[in-house]
This record gives C-alpha cells, sequence and structure tokens, in this order.
C-alpha cells in the first residue's frame, strides 16, 4: 500500500516538476516522465512505484488464479518497463531517442491489455457478484483509449482518470489480501 500510495504522490506532483507549458488536461503522465524532460524523475519514480506495488500484490494475492497472478505482475512489470523507457517530450524540436520513445508505446498498449484481461479473470471469479469497481475498471480501460483518439487536447484529463481508476482497483484488492492475511493470522 506504501508503494500505490507514493506513485499517486509522485503522479500527482511531477506537472509541478517540468517545465512550463505542461497542461495535466491537455499532457499525459507519461508526457511529464518524458525523455530531455527537467523533473521527469518524478513521474517515472511514480510508474516505478506503481509497478513494484501491482508487482508485490500479483505475488502475495491469494484470491486470485494463477493466470490473473500472472496478468496483473506482467502490468506491473511493464510499468516498470514505462518507468525506463520514456515517451518522445512534449516539447518541440528537442532531440530523442525514436526507439525508446516506440519501447515505451508498446510497452504503454500491452500494459492496457494485460490489464483488461487481468480484470477479466478476477472478475468472472466474482460472478454473479461482480464489484461496480470491476466493471467501471473494465470500461475505462477500453472506454479512454478509444475516447483519446477521438477526441483532441483531453489526452491528460483522460488518461488521469483511468490511472486513477485503476489505483483504486488496485488499492482495494491490496485492502482485501492485507484485512485476509490480519484475519489468517488472527484466527
Amino acid at each position: 500500500m506504501v508503494a500505490l500510495l507514493g506513485a499517486v504522490l509522485c503522479l500527482a506532483l511531477a506537472p509541478s516538476a517540468v517545465p512550463e507549458g505542461y497542461s495535466t488536461v491537455e499532457h499525459t503522465p507519461s508526457e511529464a516522465g518524458a525523455q530531455a524532460t527537467q523533473g521527469a524523475w518524478l513521474a517515472r519514480s511514480g510508474f516505478l512505484l506503481f509497478g513494484l506495488a501491482v508487482f508485490c500484490l500479483s505475488v502475495v494475492k491469494r484470491g486470485w488464479p494463477r493466470s490473473a497472478r500472472y496478468l496483473h505482475g506482467l502490468f506491473g512489470l511493464l510499468l516498470l518497463a514505462t518507468a525506463v523507457y520514456s515517451q518522445r517530450p512534449f516539447v518541440e524540436g528537442v532531440s530523442y531517442d525514436h526507439v525508446e520513445d516506440l519501447l515505451h508505446s508498446v510497452a504503454a498498449t500491452a500494459m492496457g491489455i494485460v490489464f483488461v484481461a487481468g480484470v477479466l479473470v478476477v472478475g468472472w471469479l466474482r460472478i454473479p457478484r461482480w464489484k461496480l469497481v470491476d466493471v467501471v475498471a473494465l470500461a475505462s480501460a477500453v472506454g479512454i483509449p478509444i475516447a483519446m483518439t477521438a477526441t483532441a487536447g483531453i489526452d491528460g484529463l483522460l488518461q488521469r482518470v483511468m490511472f486513477g481508476i485503476a489505483f483504486v482497483w488496485y488499492g482495494l484488492e491490496v485492502i482485501d489480501t492485507q484485512r485476509r492475511t490480519s484475519f489468517d493470522m488472527s484466527g
């Protein structure tokens, strides 16, 4: 939970560390962590902490089938990859590594696919008692990327909503894990 909260803090503070011209409505969190961007370390630290939190959760989570644990573990590793491989700068005219930008895009796209698959597997276990947060997480992970391609100028806002929903989903899973662990130890 500490890593998850640390990730939220880093990603919330990241826009204040990057150069002027960055907009949380227009620019994505990845653009705050972009190559050759002053203060990018803060956004990258957020991705790193989020990835570590999810990977650790996938290792200790006892209510998920192995496939869900692998999928969410892979999601965590892909988040780590987005911290290592950064997107091109949002500032025009700055040189950057095109391969690194491509690797970031591939990791980010794969993250979305793996997240949807992982939530579906976990949700499948909950049938017929799906949680509302499962449905919202799935809808946002599919709908928001589509909305980002269909709209202009609000990618940052949309992606922050999607990240927020993912943080809530994983946070509730961490709380559930902590509750079950403390229950198992006391009774």
